[in-house]
């Protein structure tokens, strides 16, 4: 993808149509499910969902200039990915994911640290990740990230 990239709808417009649609799709359900005081905005070239400088002025530790990071999506070479921080520093929100996604999803779960791997486009649990959204309040995400800088 093309780092210049200047909005969400952008990124989407350079998609194949099947990726594109389910991109769409999922962004759509981040957008539906978005606890208040997140924004979208493009980070690292991505769609990604921040605490805005308004809510969280000392930004992220790694540059201050950023918003706080969240959520992002991307279109990967062989699949789509959702990446979630929450589900990096939060255990239990990782472990009820991991259930819920195991009830609900046929296959694997294919994930990293942060990161959720979609192969398969009509396996992708939109239900379940709007439910994952509105888990993580902007309140709830500040604490667990300072929590894990004083680590």
């Amino acid at each position: 993808m093309n780092a210049q990239i200047a909005s969400p709808e952008e990124y989407l417009e350079q998609l194949s149509p099947e990726r594109q649609e389910a991109l769409i799709q999922l962004r759509q359900t981040i957008l539906d499910n978005l606890p208040e005081g997140f924004a979208e905005v493009i980070d690292r070239g991505m769609p990604a969902y921040v605490v805005p400088h308004a809510l969280y002025p000392a930004g992220y530790h790694c540059n201050p200039a950023q918003p706080l990071p969240f959520i992002a999506i991307a279109a990967q070479k062989n699949y789509l990915a959702l990446y979630h921080m929450g589900l990096y520093t939060d255990a239990g929100l990782l472990e009820w994911f991991k259930k819920a996604y195991a009830e609900q999803v046929p296959g694997k779960l294919d994930m990293g640290k942060s990161c959720i791997r979609f192969k398969k486009m009509a396996h992708i649990p939109f239900e379940l990740i709007g439910e994952l959204i509105r888990r993580v309040s902007v309140q709830d995400w500040i604490a667990h990230y300072e929590a894990q800088l004083k680590k």
